[in-house]
């Protein structure tokens, strides 16, 4: 192993960006409790069951493409909607509505929140872009560019494949692992030379499944045990952990 944590083989590192860059994980989960929780409380009245921001979260919604997570989410509650389109109007009890309506209150909370990043993360990308490694980030999200601009970090990444860059490439989304794949392919690197850094089950997924050289589970919110489950080489809650000097 490097002093990076890595075996020496690792040549790129590709990051998911919600809960393993940023502090915008409970950001995500809050505008979801909110959209699904308006739409439960509509169609089953004042005794639904609420949308758990921690355990319904990280098993149906984290690291999965908007609209995705919707009809998991849904399909765990027995509930089917229509799809609906990309463009369709907030309002809309479809599944892009709810999407849309759950990235409208998301907008809003980071701009009038902000987007902090987490400095051991910070520190550990600056580490391994001074030894040498190139690096990645890999979103569901459409919004990665605006929080990698608002949290100052955008500086640090060779390549970005977002939910618009996957949406552009007709990339399957987490756990699928085509978006990691793809970030790996443009940095120029195979699989198995490139490590995963991800904090969610889907994504985790995503990272074994794409035969990736090493698998970093990133646990912010007490599921180690459940990412090495679905595949984490080893778990760490910060990245800083990873650096042999870390005092």
């Amino acid at each position: 192993m490097t002093g990076l944590g890595l075996p020496d083989v690792i040549r790129a590192c590709l990051f998911d960006l919600d809960g393993v860059l940023t502090k915008t994980a409970v950001v995500h989960a809050a505008a979801w409790k909110e959209v699904f929780d308006d739409f439960l409380r509509r169609r089953e009245g004042p005794d639904f069951r609420a949308f758990d921001a921690v355990a319904d979260y990280d098993e149906y919604v984290d690291g999965r493409p908007r609209a995705d997570g919707v009809r998991v989410f849904l399909a765990s509650r027995g509930i089917e909607l229509p799809e609906g389109s990309d463009d369709d109007l907030p309002e809309l009890d479809t599944v892009h509505g709810l999407g849309n309506r759950k990235n409208v209150l998301l907008l809003e909370k980071i701009r009038t929140q902000g987007v902090e990043a987490y400095a051991g993360s910070v520190r550990y990308v600056e580490t391994i872009r001074a030894s040498g490694l190139s690096t990645a980030v890999v979103s569901s999200s459409a919004n990665a560019r605006d929080v990698l601009a608002s949290a100052g970090i955008e500086a640090l990444f060779d390549v970005r494949i977002d939910g618009v860059v996957a949406a552009e490439r007709k990339l399957p989304g987490k756990p699928h692992p085509d978006t990691y794949l793809r970030a790996a392919r443009d940095l120029g690197v195979e699989p198995g030379a490139a490590a995963v850094f991800e904090d969610a089950l889907a994504g985790m997924d995503a990272g074994r499944s794409g035969h990736f050289g090493y698998v970093v589970g990133v646990d912010r919110v007490g599921q180690a045990d459940a990412l090495r489950q679905h595949g984490a080489d080893v778990v760490v809650g910060d990245l800083a952990e990873l650096l042999e000097d870390r005092m």
